[in-house]
């Protein structure tokens, strides 16, 4: 414990708890019904958006390809035997096919990158700046306008449909980092890590849901629909959006005063007093932010590679089809989604029990969720062709790779609130390359589809998440660091 002043006693996230001869001042608020978890639901509803935007072109990709429907049914270049396949019923083919070769798919698949490593960082500034709410309501607008574009785009040329998903990739690049900046004012410090993973769980959601609904629109309309239909979603989030989500509680209109007292109280002595003087040096220069750039990196490399190349590997070496792919490509992100929600509630119990620091909680969950995912990756690539170990190891993998939400991606908020959009914004820069380069370095690795190439690429992958699991767990700090806050306190982890 740490003492602030001479009558008020702060835990590590330096929130008021008891006063001389008082009771505790500040009741916490109930969460049921509260303005709080109604924005965590909103914000999981429209990262659910975010990636279903974001992956559906993968599944729309084999239908749009002229040559794609001769090898759904082919499983004769797979190491595995094949999966004996549903019953066949007709495809309907209405939409346009394109003459695309791999290399144009690739620039096709990958330019979605391009787009958001450009405003991570100027996201987390504009967010501060301006506010958060509308910066994100309108990056995932614009997002859903281009997708319900992508159609058009196709049919004028792959350049037009490149351009497409840049800026779509524009749009979503400054989400996660406005996300941040209003959970940095919306989130009471021991309930960070239910609210962000439930905020959150929505980007696993997108994906566990958007990859075979994807695959069933294509199959009873076209792969047009799949742009439609999600893209009426997405309108649908920025009509509730726009209506019912607040930069902070003091700018909420119908937030009852219990709720606000609890959360602005409960953050006054965290955020900082002058939001235009930005201590970039201190920032650029910080050890604990330098850890969780490496983590964020390391974690993602695994995350992006299994996430472009999952379905390759279901088909090409384990034998799958394409309807069954859909499925067992979800259920990674399935598990992913269950464990972080799990992991959240656990996280700020240990820390409400008070017997352990926030950053031994970080620290141990980064752990778990980056080795764990390394240690079973590694073993899916000894499994051979035992489908069902196989498909086992890759979702308890991707599962455990939900504790680390409750870790290092949540750290930004312990280290510097005031300025969560702009960290996220930085890590999130550097967290992008893997999804530009670490599927393109695993195919040049597995040109034959071996297994024992699949095993260099799950190797190097494992490497990558222990070095940075150890990485952080050496240097990752807890506590609001002395340039995220212009009030003068003593800091300890």
């Amino acid at each position: 414990m740490e003492r602030y002043g001479s009558d008020v006693e702060v835990d590590e996230q330096r929130t008021p708890l008891i006063r001389r001869g008082r009771e505790e001042e500040v009741q916490k608020a109930p969460a049921c019904g509260s303005s709080r978890y109604t924005l965590a639901l909103l914000s999981s509803y429209g990262f659910f958006v975010v990636y279903s935007l974001r992956v559906n072109l993968s599944v729309a990709m084999v239908d749009m390809l002229n040559n794609t429907h001769q090898s759904n049914h082919n499983h004769s270049g797979t190491v595995c035997p094949g999966r004996a396949d549903p019953a066949v019923r007709k495809h309907n083919h209405t939409a346009s096919v394109y003459n695309w070769d791999s290399e144009t798919q690739g620039w096709i698949l990958g330019s979605f990158f391009y787009g958001y490593i450009l405003t991570q960082v100027p996201g987390g500034y504009l967010a501060g700046r301006f506010g958060p709410k509308w910066l994100m309501g309108f990056g995932i607008l614009g997002t859903v306008i281009f997708t319900l574009l992508t159609p058009v785009a196709a049919d004028l040329g792959a350049g037009y449909l490149i351009a497409v998903r840049v800026l779509e990739g524009i749009g979503e690049g400054v989400t996660f980092p406005a996300m941040y900046t209003m959970w940095a004012a919306w989130a009471p410090p021991l309930e960070r890590s239910r609210l962000l993973t439930i905020s959150y769980i929505g980007a696993q959601l997108g994906t566990v849901i958007s990859l075979p609904v994807s695959g069933e629109i294509i199959f009873y309309l076209d792969w047009t629909y799949v742009f439609y239909i999600f893209g009426a979603v997405g309108l649908v989030w920025f009509v509730l959006w726009a209506f019912f989500a607040f930069d902070s509680p003091n700018t909420h209109p119908r937030i009852s005063e219990q709720e606000r007292l609890y959360i602005t109280s409960s953050l006054k002595n965290e955020l900082s007093t002058s939001a235009s003087n930005i201590p970039w040096r201190s920032i650029v220069t910080s050890m604990p932010l330098l850890a969780i750039v490496v983590a964020h990196f390391s974690y993602n490399w695994t995350f992006y590679t299994l996430l472009t190349l999952l379905p390759t590997y279901m088909s090409d070496i384990l034998g799958f089809s394409i309807q069954q792919n859909g499925f067992l490509s979800a259920l990674p992100y399935l598990g992913c989604a269950v464990v972080a929600v799990l992991s959240g509630q656990i996280a700020d119990y240990l820390r409400e029990t008070r017997k352990y620091r926030t950053v031994i909680v970080r620290k141990s969950f980064t752990l778990i969720g980056m080795i764990g995912p390394a240690v079973f990756l590694v073993a899916a690539g000894y499994t051979g062709c035992d489908y069902t170990l196989a498909v086992t190891f890759l979702t308890i993998s991707s599962s455990l790779g939900g504790v680390s939400a409750s870790g290092f991606n949540i750290n930004h908020l312990d280290i510097a609130p005031s300025y969560a959009g702009i960290l996220l914004g930085i890590t999130n820069t550097f967290a992008t390359i893997p999804g530009m380069v670490g599927p393109v370095i695993a195919r040049a690795l597995t040109q034959q589809n071996t297994i024992e190439e699949w095993q260099i690429v799950f190797y190097i992958a494992a490497a990558i998440d222990l070095f940075g699991a150890i990485f952080y767990a050496v240097f990752g700090k807890g506590t609001v660091q002395s340039w995220a806050i212009h009030t003068s306190f003593s800091h300890a982890d």
